[in-house]
């Protein structure tokens, strides 16, 4: 989303994620990402998988832009 600034990223994400408990959750998980901007989407999907269980929780991403 372009010219968005980080508190409405942040905002617009709050509560997109969540964990289903049918099955287990292992103790490490990566998150990947091609291209990041301000990191918002990729936190709140770490935050709902270490409140889950997940022990570590990786981001790789391919790219970042400034």
């Amino acid at each position: 989303m372009p010219g968005l600034d980080l508190t409405t990223r942040r905002r617009n994400v709050r509560g997109a994620f969540a964990v289903s408990t049918k099955t287990a959750l292992p103790g490490r998980v990566a998150l990947v990402d091609d291209v990041m901007t301000s990191g918002a989407t990729l936190n709140e999907a770490a935050k709902v998988l270490k409140r889950a269980g997940v022990a570590w929780v990786e981001v790789w991403v391919l790219s970042r832009k400034p």
